[in-house]
């Protein structure tokens, strides 16, 4: 039995990485064709894909790694870990996984390979990926209640030019990754 493995958010300034791990039925069900990597799909089509994988995967995880550890550990570490403890949480153990990129974690429970491009090409990191940014995007936008001033539930945390000028405006906020650039920069330069 398989697991697709993907996550998202590496990149945004603020909020966890999120990594789901997903196990398919074979064959693939009907309303599970369309599966592609999320960030190619509209977030509508994401959306409508959601409770048909929920609904037929044979087991399915999301784990999130929060920006305390993120910023202790470093971005890929954190991500490393959230693919390992995703395959952990899953309630059937996979005999081997897949995951989307060029490294597999150390201490993997299976049999691993990365996939460069896998949340395009191998339907169970797609299903992945869409989970893992679904459930991302979902924190981001509730996050975003109790900080309006930053705007989360439009950029879901990335560096876009609204994110940055709020930033230099208000300064950085629990949520935000203090290990990158544009936040440890804006802290430095708030110490001298």
């Amino acid at each position: 039995m398989m697991a697709g493995v993907d996550e998202a958010g590496r990149g945004p300034l603020a909020g966890p990485v999120t990594v789901s791990a997903v196990v398919l039925p074979d064959p693939l069900p009907a309303d599970l064709v369309g599966l592609d990597d999320s960030k190619k799909l509209s977030e509508s089509k994401r959306l409508a894909l959601l409770e048909p994988i929920k609904k037929h995967a044979l087991a399915w995880s999301v784990v999130h790694i929060e920006v305390e550890q993120i910023d202790q550990i470093n971005i890929l570490q954190a991500t490393l870990l959230g693919m390992r403890q995703a395959v952990e949480a899953l309630a059937i153990q996979p005999s081997q996984v897949q995951i989307d990129g060029n490294k597999v974690p150390e201490g993997m429970p299976c049999d691993a390979e990365a996939i460069v491009g896998g949340d395009g090409k191998v339907a169970a990191i797609s299903a992945a990926s869409i989970l893992a940014k679904s459930a991302r995007d979902g924190l981001m936008r509730d996050w975003a209640q109790s900080y309006p001033e930053y705007g989360f539930d439009q950029h879901k945390g990335y560096g876009t030019a609204q994110h940055l000028a709020a930033l230099k405006a208000h300064g950085p906020c629990p949520l935000h990754r203090k290990s990158f650039a544009p936040v440890r920069d804006l802290i430095q330069a708030e110490l001298f």
